[in-house]
């Protein structure tokens, strides 16, 4: 095996370990700095929500008593407000979503999922958890959600929520009585939920590992563009001389001693070797 494959061969070894090496602690790096910076949006986000509905309950819904008496306005509903404020940013960014999830709404597009009932029925289960957060598969790739439970603590909800007899004329009019009942204080009728993908860390890893892997094939030419220069070339053309004088021919040219390195070096020592086996084959000679 020639000099070059072996240095190749070591260096290539190398580079694998290194890669390995950076690319396990690099990826977990991203994802954890990638997974606090998608929290920070959803508990954004969630806040955003949060502020929407205390606006509605306090100051908007009071607003518009005289009115639910004559016709029942939608956007009287903390929920309601909370889902429309956030339409906008959800047309303009479809990867991001935010739901106000119930058991039982009065807005059938407020009805749980599956897997947003079963969060229900774990803040239920665990009255004492206010934040659940996991990962999950959607059409448009990995993406993290983070739910808080809606539990209803202002004695207000119950008005339009506990049977359809105690409800608003107006809204049993416009929604029916078959929705949004049978809640009661301090129950957990649904989850707050809010989701964002999480692609960052993927993205930023293979960009570095990409652009680490072209560093690594740069360094690999200059090292062999070197290598080749400065020691295979070089060696190579002393071989030629030290050949031709093991078998006893001093009619070769000396090698050139220009320089300061080892190779250098090396000519020089190879040059005083030359003549000194010259002359002492004269002696025997003579």
């Amino acid at each position: 095996m020639g000099l070059r494959r072996k240095f190749n061969l070591v260096l290539l070894v190398v580079f694998l370990l290194g890669l390995t090496v950076t690319g396990y602690v690099s990826w977990d790096l991203l994802q954890r700095n990638a997974r606090e910076d998608v929290v920070r949006n959803a508990d954004l986000m969630m806040e955003a929500g949060l502020a929407v509905r205390a606006y509605t309950v306090d100051q908007v819904r009071p607003q518009l008593d005289l009115q639910l008496m004559r016709v029942f306005l939608p956007q009287s509903v903390p929920a309601y407000a909370a889902t429309e404020t956030m339409t906008p940013v959800k047309q303009k960014y479809a990867d991001y979503s935010s739901k106000e999830a119930t058991l039982t709404p009065t807005n059938h597009r407020d009805r749980a999922a599956d897997w947003e009932a079963d969060l229900v029925q774990e803040f239920k289960n665990q009255p004492t958890v206010t934040q659940l957060s996991g990962e999950r598969d959607t059409p448009t790739g990995r993406s993290l959600s983070i739910a808080r439970p809606i539990k209803i603590t202002n004695p207000a909800c119950l008005g339009c929520h506990t049977t359809p007899e105690m409800a608003p004329a107006t809204m049993i009019t416009r929604d029916g009585p078959g929705n949004g009942f049978g809640w009661k204080l301090n129950d957990i009728v649904g989850t707050q939920v809010v989701s964002v993908p999480i692609r960052n860390a993927e993205r930023a890893f293979y960009t570095f590992m990409g652009s680490l892997a072209a560093v690594f094939l740069l360094v690999f030419v200059v090292l062999n563009v070197m290598l080749s220069r400065m020691i295979v070339h070089p060696i190579a053309r002393m071989a030629h001389p030290a050949d031709q004088v093991s078998t006893g021919n001093f009619e070769i040219p000396e090698l050139a001693e220009s320089g300061q390195d080892e190779i250098a070096v090396l000519g020089r020592a190879f040059n005083r070797m030359r003549r000194s086996l010259q002359k002492a084959l004269q002696m025997i000679e003579d």
